[in-house]
């Protein structure tokens, strides 16, 4: 059995002669966060449809936890532990909190999907908001609120895509501490995909860049951040 939890081997999407991923190899480990950038349009958010069963492979494969789950639908590789945010929230605003987490839940394990919700309530600080309807929520709640509907069901893999999005400066460094506790404390591995180059670097193990659908670099953060063409296409100054 493979020691990744999540492997992507040569994933290809293409579109006739639009090749919008091209020969991706990318691994996730046990515990892992790694990092995924890259500028718009390189081809990130169309790797995470691939992996989740969202978009067909023109070629490779997708492993979760040794399994190949490449033939397998979106809902299928969400019951075997992957699961993932989209760059919008998902909550149902004029639902309260607690009922649209146990919902959730529910999906996933009915006959502990309330002991589960309230888990994941805690975990990310929105238990005294569980009666709250959702529109009432700040931005930075909602976007929390957006991961504890992907975290129930205490799925092996979690698929982030831009979850730091309009948030400030201070809700991005809060999220970004509760990603970084709940790979240690939940045991589950998080690929993602963020435009923060601070949060990227700040709690990642390992990170990815893409350019037009392909992997130009791949490594731990220093190493990443430390390679010229890195610095030079994404990084800037900053790095």
């Amino acid at each position: 059995m493979s020691d990744y939890v999540l492997q992507a081997r040569d994933v290809a999407i293409h579109y006739g002669g639009v090749k919008a991923v091209d020969g991706v190899e990318l691994t996730l480990e046990r515990g892992q966060i790694r990092g995924l950038i890259g500028p718009n349009g390189a081809g990130k958010s169309t790797v995470i449809d691939a992996i989740t069963g969202r978009r067909r492979l023109t070629r490779g494969q997708v492993f979760l936890r040794g399994e190949d789950v490449s033939a397998l639908g979106p809902v299928q590789r969400r019951q075997r532990g992957l699961s993932r945010s989209f760059q919008r929230t998902s909550v149902f605003g004029q639902m309260r909190v607690r009922r649209q987490v146990a919902l959730a839940s529910h999906c996933m394990n009915p006959k502990d999907s309330e002991a589960d919700a309230q888990a994941v309530l805690e975990e990310l600080n929105l238990a005294h908001r569980a009666d709250d309807v959702a529109e009432d929520l700040g931005y930075g709640e909602q976007r929390r609120l957006d991961l504890a509907l992907a975290l129930v069901g205490r799925p092996t893999v979690l698929l982030l895509d831009e979850p730091m999005a309009g948030l400030s400066v201070q809700e991005s460094h809060d999220l970004a501490r509760h990603l970084k506790a709940l790979t240690s404390r939940w045991n589950v591995s998080v690929l993602l995909v963020e435009h923060d180059m601070d949060v990227v670097f700040g709690i990642s193990d390992a990170v990815t860049v893409f350019e037009l659908g392909r992997v130009i670099a791949s490594g731990e953060p220093a190493e990443v951040r430390a390679n010229p063409r890195v610095r030079e296409a994404y990084l800037g100054s900053a790095a």
